[in-house]
C-alpha cells in the first residue's frame, strides 16, 4: 500500500467506523447532466418503441431532445423491465450399466485422411461396453447399413459376454427413423438385432453426450493409433487395427480405478452366462 493511501485514510478517520466506509465517487457538480424533462422524454419513447429505439430517438428529437443517440440508448436501458431468469436445465442422471453386455454403445469414426495413402475413405465401426469399457473395432470401406450389420454379427461372435442392448445415434447406417419416406422400413442392422433378440436404443437427436463413452474412445484411438500409422489399403489398415485391438483392452483407465477392461471383465467370469 502506498504512503498516499495510508495518509488518506489517516486524515479521513475521526474515531468512528463510519468514517472508514467507502464514499460515493459520483461528481458533486454535473453541468452536462440530463434534466428531469429529458429523462422523462427518453422514458416515454423507450416504452413506446421498445423494439426500435432509433425511431423513438427521432421522435424525441422533433420535440427538442438534443442529446446523442448513444446517450438516449444508455438512458433507455435503465428503464428496461428486468428479464426473467431462465431456469437452469438439469440433465437427468444417466443410468450406468450394472454388468457386462447390459448396454453397448456403438458409433462410426471416419478414418483420418492424413494416414491413408491411396486417397480413399474408410470408416471404423466401434462398440464399447458401458460397464467394463471393453471395446471392439473393425474397419470398412462403406458407411452403410450392410457394414453395420456385418460389424454387429462379428461383435456378437467376438464379445466375451452376451449382449442385451445396443445403443446408437440416429445415423442412416443404423436406422431409418429420421427418413420421412422410409421411417417404417427396418434396416439390415435393425433386422439383425430383432432376429438375435437384442434390444435396440437410439439416443435423442443432437445429444452425442449420451454416447459419450464411445465418442471418447474415438478421440483416444486418434491419439494412440491413427496419428502413428500409415495405411496403403483396406487390408493393410485392418491388419494394423487388429494389432491395436488386441492391445487396447489391456491398457489401464482412470474411470476403472486404474484397471484395464480385461481386468474388470475377469471379475465377472462365471456369473455372466
Amino acid at each position: 500500500m502506498s504512503r498516499k493511501t495510508v495518509h488518506k485514510w489517516k486524515r479521513r478517520y475521526d474515531g468512528t467506523v463510519e468514517s472508514l466506509k467507502n464514499r460515493s465517487r459520483a461528481p458533486l457538480h454535473s453541468p452536462l447532466k440530463q434534466s428531469d424533462w429529458e429523462i422523462q422524454l427518453v422514458q416515454r419513447y423507450a416504452r413506446k418503441y421498445p423494439g426500435d429505439l432509433l425511431l423513438g430517438y427521432e421522435k424525441a428529437q422533433k420535440i427538442g431532445y438534443a442529446r446523442s443517440y448513444g446517450c438516449f440508448k444508455r438512458t433507455a436501458s435503465k428503464f428496461k423491465p428486468p428479464e426473467k431468469k431462465k431456469r437452469a436445465h438439469q440433465n437427468k442422471p444417466y443410468e450406468r450399466s450394472a454388468y457386462p453386455g447390459q448396454k453397448i454403445q456403438m458409433d462410426v469414426k471416419f478414418v483420418p485422411s492424413y494416414c491413408v495413402s491411396n486417397g480413399r475413405k474408410y470408416y471404423q465401426f466401434t462398440a464399447k461396453d458401458e460397464c467394463t469399457r471393453w471395446t471392439y473395432r473393425e474397419m470398412y470401406e462403406e458407411h452403410s447399413t450392410h457394414s453395420a450389420c456385418q460389424f454387429l454379427l462379428n461383435l456378437v461372435r467376438k464379445a466375451p459376454f452376451p449382449i442385451r442392448m445396443i445403443q446408437t445415434d440416429n445415423g442412416t447406417e443404423f436406422t431409418n427413423a429420421l427418413l420421412a419416406t422410409r421411417s417404417k422400413n427396418k434396416t439390415l442392422f435393425e433386422a439383425a438385432l430383432l432376429e438375435m433378440g437384442i434390444a435396440y436404443h437410439r439416443i435423442r437427436i443432437a445429444t452425442p453426450r449420451h454416447n459419450g463413452k464411445v465418442e471418447r474412445q474415438h478421440r483416444t484411438d486418434e491419439l494412440r493409433f491413427y496419428r502413428h500409422m500409415r495405411m496403403y489399403s483396406l487390408e493393410d489398415g485392418r491388419k494394423q487395427l487388429a494389432v491395436y485391438q488386441r492391445q487396447s483392452n489391456d491398457h489401464i483407465m482412470t474411470c476403472l480405478g486404474m484397471q484395464s477392461p480385461n481386468q474388470v471383465l475377469a471379475k465377472y467370469d462365471g456369473v455372466m452366462w
